[in-house]
């Protein structure tokens, strides 16, 4: 099952197309430069072994096209609408898996949410009913993803409002060796988002002794 990451060209698009090829999931890598696309795909597959799935970049509708089912939008908020405004004809019969975090311009420690209420429920507002929006991946650094020597250090919150979409992205976002959790509806994203700048703030904390923390769901120990 091919996916496609748009903004794959970016360090969090980057690191989820390798964890995803790893894990033998072919991944069609969107950008708006289509040229570029291509060369990062060709280097990141070169990061991989053998058995890994493909990684090609394409231009974003392309990827769009690609995509057997799931499209994962991974562009910095400032090009999210704009973006999803011009996939919106190609994303018919597609489940979006909207990773994006609204954060305050000029200020990551902070967010900004749209009148919305988050960067999901936007997605949602703006395709429709009939194109499912889920919420995933937003407390994931970056660094840790394209790291991968390392576990991806947390669990992975989901959100929605399509169960059948939302169990889709966690088995998808469970071939990558973490834990998800269904968080609820769409609505759910406002808390969800707003965890990525406290993150942010405690990784760039001169008295935290750790960088790229994330968020674990802890069961009780009785």
């Amino acid at each position: 099952m091919t996916i496609a990451i748009i903004g794959g060209t970016g360090p969090q698009g980057q690191g989820l197309a390798l964890r995803f090829a790893r894990a033998g999931v072919p991944v069609a890598l969107g950008s708006r430069d289509a040229t570029r696309a291509a060369e990062i795909g060709v280097a990141l597959r070169a990061q991989l072994d053998a058995a890994a799935a493909p990684i090609t970049g394409v231009a974003n509708e392309e990827a769009v096209m690609m995509a057997d089912e799931l499209v994962i939008l991974a562009v910095p908020f400032a090009g999210h609408n704009a973006t999803l405004a011009a996939l919106k004809p190609h994303l018919e019969g597609k489940i979006l898996v909207d990773i994006v975090v609204p954060l305050k311009e000029g200020d990551p420690k902070k967010v900004e949410m749209p009148p919305e209420g988050s960067a999901t429920e936007a997605a949602q507002a703006l395709l429709g009913p009939d194109i499912p929006v889920v919420g995933a991946l937003h407390n994931v650094s970056a660094t840790t993803l394209k790291t991968l020597e390392w576990d991806i250090n947390c669990d992975i919150l989901v959100c929605g409002n399509s169960l059948p979409a939302r169990k889709k992205v966690m088995a998808l976002v469970e071939t990558l060796g973490v834990v998800a959790y269904n968080a609820g509806d769409a609505e759910a994203a406002r808390c969800i988002e707003a965890i990525t700048p406290i993150l942010i703030r405690i990784n760039i904390s001169k008295q935290v002794p750790f960088t790229h923390a994330g968020v674990k769901i802890q069961a009780p120990a009785h």
